[in-house]
Formats: structure tokens, sequence, C-alpha cells
């Protein structure tokens, strides 16, 4: 299976030892799969040096416990760690009622380029488990002021919904995207966000995604959204903050999730 590809293995070391990975992975299924692509969003937290392009990519994944009983166990997934420079930057999983996010002790395995951490709860039947992933990496192709950027997803499994969305960075300029987005997919709430909806992926099934874009400013977009807070509380004037946030902020609400949260430094 191509290392690119996501595998979620339920290993159910407790009340089920014997079960086989086939039986485990149909005990908690894949209900939504939110899949963030965000170039030049902002530098992993322990970069020193800020000469490069970073790429950051975040997955947020929601599972149903379809058994009858409390769950338990290992979560392995593939991630494309021989990709430039690629690094974690953030690993979490959620309380039953969501109220509570779990950063996680992880385990990389290089060789296999999986990621691996045990549930930080049990899941109850019928209860979802959500988790998230973000890691860093210099995957755009970069030729002076013009990037591009080539993903694909391969479904790991039969999934209900997948949500991929693409966020350009701000004051990017001749923005293409193919597939093109339809007015009926792009669900991203900002003009500058594009999202592709997908019911009903089965396994095996391919998502292929193409951005290309003219940008001269060497600042990640998080940098010029801190600046501009700044400038605004230094102003202290609210109608100016409304001006300006509708003009810079060009992230969706899950993008500043995965910005502002505190990260783990790998």
């Amino acid at each position: 299976m191509n290392k690119y590809i996501m595998i979620i293995s339920i290993i159910l070391a407790i009340l089920f030892p014997a079960k086989s990975f086939a039986e485990n992975k149909s005990i908690l299924s894949v209900e939504e799969l939110s899949i963030q692509v965000m170039p030049e969003l902002a530098y992993h937290p322990n970069d020193k040096q800020k000469d490069h392009v970073p790429l950051l990519i975040g997955y947020q994944g929601s599972m149903v416990n379809n058994s009858d009983q409390p769950q338990t166990g290992k979560i392995e997934i593939p991630l494309p760690m021989k990709e430039k420079d690629f690094r974690i930057g953030y690993v979490a999983d959620y309380s039953s009622d969501l109220s509570k996010a779990y950063e996680i002790e992880y385990i990389i395995d290089h060789e296999k380029e999986i990621i691996s951490w045990t549930t930080s709860e049990e899941i109850g039947p019928k209860e979802r488990y959500k988790f998230v992933i973000e890691f860093y990496s210099d995957s755009l192709n970069v030729k002076k002021d013009r990037k591009s950027l080539k993903y694909k997803f391969k479904s790991f499994a039969d999934i209900d919904l997948v949500n991929v969305t693409i966020t350009p960075p701000s004051k990017a300029e001749k923005v293409k995207l193919s597939p093109a987005p339809s007015e009926k997919q792009n669900h991203g709430g900002e003009e500058n966000t594009y999202s592709y909806l997908y019911q009903n992926v089965k396994e095996g099934e391919e998502k292929n995604f193409t951005i290309t874009y003219v940008r001269s400013e060497s600042k990640p977009t998080s940098e010029l959204i801190n600046s501009q807070t700044k400038e605004i509380k230094d102003k202290k004037s609210n109608s100016l903050a409304i001006g300006a946030f509708s003009g810079v902020s060009i992230l969706s609400a899950g993008a500043l999730t995965f910005l502002f949260r505190k990260r783990k430094r790998n």
C-alpha cells in the first residue's frame, strides 16, 4: 500500500487480543476526515532559520465505536516522513464530550513512516473518537515568487465524508487550483478558502489537487496576522479591528484551531 496512505489500525489488547486488523477496523469506522492544506501559514515552532517556504498540513479525524463494548487501543497512521524536512507539530485526541484535548505522547517509526499512540480514554459504545495531527514539510515547489504544490490523498477505508480544504497564504496572487472548486463544493466560509467535499469515499479512491500562486511576501500568514493584531490593539479601535481582520484573516475556523493551539516540540 502506498506509503502516503493513511491507515488506522486499532489493536484491542485487553478485550479482544486475538482480533485481526480486518476485524478490528470494522469496530471503529471512519465517519469523517478533514484535511487542511495550508502553504506558508506558519513555520514549525522549532524553526530558527526561516529561509524556506513552509507547508503545514492538518488531519482531523472522527471514528465511531460500532461495538457494544468500550474500547481502548493503539492507533497507527502512516505519514509522508520522507518529504523534505518533515516534522510533526502537534498530535492530540479529545475527550468523549469534546470538552478536553489531550496532547499525545506518540511514537514515530521512521523506517515504516508511521506515527502511533494509545487512546487517552476509553471509547464507549456508539461514541465518537476524534484526533488531530499537524505536520510540516518543505514540499512546495519554489521558483522565485511562483509557488506550486501537488497534493494526493488516497483513502485508507470507506469514509462517510472527506473534506479537503486548501488555504492559500495571505497576499497570494494569481491563485489557480486544479480541479477548480465549484460554487457547490466550496464550503470554506472565506473568499480565499477552498473546500472540496466528498461523500461515501471508498477505500483506495484517490483525490489529487494542484495549487499554484504568485507571492512576493516572505512572511507567513501567521506573522502577518500577529502584526496586524498588535497594530489593532495599539490603536484600541474596534472599528479598525473589524476592517483589518476582514482583509487579512483568510483562515477557516479549523485552520485557526491548528495555528493557535499549543504544539508539541518535536
